[in-house]
């Protein structure tokens, strides 16, 4: 059987590996996945051999807390909730800032007093001299109490660890903070010994050989640096919660005394359902009665809508497009497509491995070696005949030298800057973990509507079969004002770009399933498919070769004619986007493994595959299938990153040990990725890797620098040069040690601010940054005209985010949005006025102040 646990106590990823292996090594475990970002744990076990009590008590043994997890009644998957209604990573986070506040408000006066004479700084007169040398300590070990007892975790969790012979970062913390502490108070009794004896020499020898500051300087950056992981351990949570907004909450149903309102909940299977135009269809059915155009891009990434009439399988949280509709409701409550994704999405982001911390990794061999040393420093000292409390302070110094500041720097600061530059190139990376892991990735699956492509139908080629292109343009405007086809509103904006006026028609007719046919200015035409044309004995068979070769390149063709004749062939298709090919060049160059992954049509995904050179094509294929997809390619010992836009890539997005979001795809989308790629541009997910190698990196050398020094130290503290030079370790070389090695880490993590984006480098060698979208037959390419648009009101990346994404949503206009310069440059290749420009910047909540060319 499979059981879900809620786990306690876990703080980092060495925590949530302890977990998985207590458990993993029980008997009757067939599988267990621990996830650190929803503190949940999925174990799948025999049940005769093994009971939850038995799982969980494998878990309190190995230091941390759990219980099976209790669904909450009245919903079959609601996000994990406390009582009060908080999810419980924000109850964590919340404590985490608390923490930082206590810790930083007391670390400030506390550093003032024991270092602030260093600099100058005038001490109250109370706390200078020898004379009051304990109240000088005692000052000092007071103001370090509050921060020991909000961080107290750091030790519960540290001893475990070390208890059970697996020591991680949160060992090292306890056990240098705890000796620097234990030393402190050994000085304050050796200072009060001192003073009563009248032994000024001895206070002279303690007064400044303290290290409280050392503690809560440990303490306070290692929260720092924790505070910062955990804001990115809500957004599963979140992912779900927006899944289930999205549901349908209510549905109209058939009764005997007529149409009811009732909540989705309440639909069963048979019941026969009533959905508008206009409307979400709230569940699986077969559709009665009513022909009508689905939208269907959210659960199988289809670009243009379905036509759909009597017989037809209809989904739920699908968009009917255009007719009434009654369906038969086959597959209702957690049966449904649409609840089968929610619980992927669950099932593939509590499965996601989590990546060991370089820093853990370190920590598990410098723990024992440093007490080793520590032990043997004592051992040595005494056995050569020099006192225990030269002997004691000898292996404390060691402890106190060994575990540097910095180390509570060396990843939080590196990731710090590289998530900033990230977010500068509108790249948003959402944890530390997703740019650690996206060094390493091998294979990377694309889905292709809206992420390789626009995501959104133009027409791409106007093919004349007789007579001039605005006499066709006319033609078809006039029916596709009328019509319901899914393709005419791509129709009807490339008329109006054109200028081309739309005509009134009379005796309008659609003929579902073959197009429709009307009078135009008194003429009559047809428009629609092959199958119409023979119905109305109009030859073809000219234009055949136009057909076959729009169809090869995945386009659509529209067939129009008059009464006699073919007069012209529109296609339209969902292009590629500019940088599209650039970036599957790139990925591939640097040995990464391209698929492609779409719910669209064969020939469509074969033609995109063969005009950008694309390894791997998997088409038609439903939610479950991608997911399952990157999972057959992680079992292959890859890791994978997934890029994706649409509700139908959440669970693959969620599985991947990378989610790469489109930042104009869904929410659902975004908030099941790792990453999101604010310009929508595959160029930037190349950034994404290259910056995590440059992080990784980074974070190596950090690390080397935050052990460097105070690794150089601890011969010196060990009394190693004693016997021979007289050197013994001096507080104030510890001290500058440590803030030596800080300054190296924070130094070196600034160098990545030097990073360029893969978008900025591939501009600057000659590429041009946008190429024309639309291929029309016989036409020369439109005039591009820049423009640049003065905007207030921006203030974060998010504000640069949405005022890109409104510009960027209407044809011919391709923009670039500078936060600094509070400016948008936009290249624009259609009839769009200034006018047009200030509208959409206006709707997305900003205000134009000036638009020149």
């Amino acid at each position: 059987m499979k059981e879900k646990f809620d786990v306690t106590g876990m703080t980092c990823s060495a925590c949530s590996s302890r977990v998985e292996k207590s458990v993993a090594k029980l008997e009757g475990v067939q599988s267990v996945s621990v996830n650190l970002l929803t503190n949940s744990m999925q174990v799948e076990f025999d049940d005769g051999r093994l009971s939850p009590g038995g799982i969980a008590e494998a878990v309190v043994k190995a230091g941390y807390g759990a219980s099976v997890h209790e669904e909450k009644a009245g919903s079959v998957r609601k996000t994990e909730k406390t009582e009060a209604g908080e999810n419980p990573v924000e109850a964590q986070l919340k404590n985490m800032k608390f923490r930082l506040w206590v810790s930083f408000g007391f670390l400030i006066p506390l550093m003032y007093v024991s270092m602030g004479h260093m600099a100058g700084l005038p001490l109250p007169p109370f706390l200078a001299g020898l004379e009051n040398a304990v109240g000088f300590a005692l000052t000092q070990f007071l103001l370090c109490l509050p921060i020991v007892y909000v961080n107290r975790v750091y030790y519960i969790k540290g001893y475990k660890t070390l208890f059970h012979m697996a020591p991680n970062m949160d060992s090292l913390i306890a056990i240098g903070s705890t000796a620097a502490l234990v030393y402190g108070i050994f000085a304050i009794y050796r200072m009060g010994y001192g003073l009563g004896s009248g032994d000024m020499e001895l206070v002279g020898q303690y007064h400044m050989d303290l290290y409280f500051e050392s503690a809560a300087m440990i303490l306070a950056l290692i929260t720092l640096g924790k505070y910062l992981e955990t804001r990115s351990k809500g957004r599963t949570s979140e992912a779900i919660t927006k899944l289930m907004d999205l549901a349908p909450k209510t549905a109209v149903v058939q009764r005997e005394s007529g149409p009811v309102e009732i909540p989705v909940e309440e639909v069963v299977v048979g019941d026969t359902v009533l959905v508008k135009p206009g409307q979400s269809i709230p569940v699986d059915g077969v559709i009665l009665e009513g022909n009508t155009s689905v939208d269907e891009a959210a659960i199988t990434g289809e670009s243009i809508p379905v036509q759909k009439s009597e017989k037809d399988a209809v989904i739920g949280a699908t968009i009917n497009k255009t007719g009434f509709i009654s369906i038969r409701a086959s597959k209702v409550g957690d049966d449904t497509t649409f609840s089968q994704i929610i619980r992927l999405v669950e099932e593939a982001s509590s499965s996601k491995a989590p990546i060991a911390k370089i820093a853990d990794k370190i920590a598990g061999v410098f723990v024992p070696v440093v007490m080793g040393i520590a032990l043997l420093t004592a051992i040595v000292w005494l056995a050569s005949g020099a006192t225990f409390e030269f002997a004691l302070s000898s292996a404390i110094c060691v402890l106190v030298i060994s575990c540097p500041c910095a180390l509570g720097l060396a990843t939080p600061v590196a990731i710090m800057v590289g998530t900033g530059k990230g977010a500068e190139n509108g790249i948003l990376i959402k944890s530390g973990e997703a740019l650690e892991t996206a060094h390493s990735i091998q294979s990377v699956v694309m889905d292709k509507t809206g992420t390789i492509t626009q995501g959104k139908p133009v027409v791409t080629d106007i093919v004349l079969l007789s007579g001039d292109k605005d006499r066709l343009l006319q033609a078809a405007a006039g029916l596709e004002a009328k019509s319901e086809h899914p393709l005419a509103e791509a129709i009807m904006e490339y008329a109006s770009r054109e200028g081309i006026a739309v005509p009134g028609v009379t005796e309008f007719q659609s003929l579902p399933g073959m197009g429709v046919e009307g009078k135009v200015e008194g003429e009559l035409y047809y428009a629609g498919n092959l199958r119409m044309m023979q119905e109305k004995g109009i030859n073809i068979q000219k234009c055949e070769e136009q057909l076959s070769k729009l169809a090869d390149e995945g386009k659509t063709p529209l067939l129009f004619a008059d009464s006699k004749k073919a007069v012209g062939i529109i296609g339209v298709a969902d292009v590629v986007k500019p940088t599209s090919k650039e970036a599957i060049r790139r990925f591939t160059e640097m040995g990464i493994e391209v698929v492609m992954l779409t719910g669209d049509n064969k020939r469509t995904a074969q033609a995109i595959q063969k005009q950008l050179g694309i390894q791997k094509v998997i088409a038609e294929v439903l939610p479950q299938d991608k997911e399952r997809e990157i999972a057959r390619l992680q079992e292959e010992g890859k890791t994978v990153a997934m890029i994706g836009d649409g509700v139908n890539d959440a669970p693959a997005l969620a599985r991947a040990d990378v989610g790469m979001a489109i930042g104009a795809g869904t929410d659902v989308a975004i908030e099941s990725a790792d990453v999101v790629l604010m310009k929508n541009d595959l160029l930037d997910a190349v950034t994404a890797v290259r910056l995590s190698k440059a992080v990784i990196r980074n974070i190596k050398q950090n690390l080397f620098w935050a052990f460097f020094y105070n690794s150089l130290g601890i011969p010196l503290a060990a009394g190693v040069f004693y016997h021979w030079l007289g050197w013994k370790l001096n507080p104030m070389f510890g001290a500058a040690a440590m803030s030596l090695s800080s300054v190296f880490v924070v130094s070196n993590a600034l160098r990545l601010k030097l990073f360029k984006s893969s978008s900025k480098t591939w501009e600057s060698a000659g590429q041009p940054a946008e190429e024309g979208t639309e291929i029309i037959e016989n036409e020369k390419e439109s005039k591009v005209m820049k423009k640049t648009i003065k905007i207030e009101g921006m203030m974060c990346q998010h504000c640069r985010g949405a005022v890109e994404k409104a510009l960027n949503a209407m044809d011919g206009v391709n923009a670039q949005v500078s936060l600094e310069d509070k400016a948008a440059y936009a290249e624009i290749s259609g009839d769009v006025t200034d006018e047009m420009l200030k509208q959409a910047v206006t709707e997305a909540g900003y205000e134009v102040v000036e638009i020149s060319d």
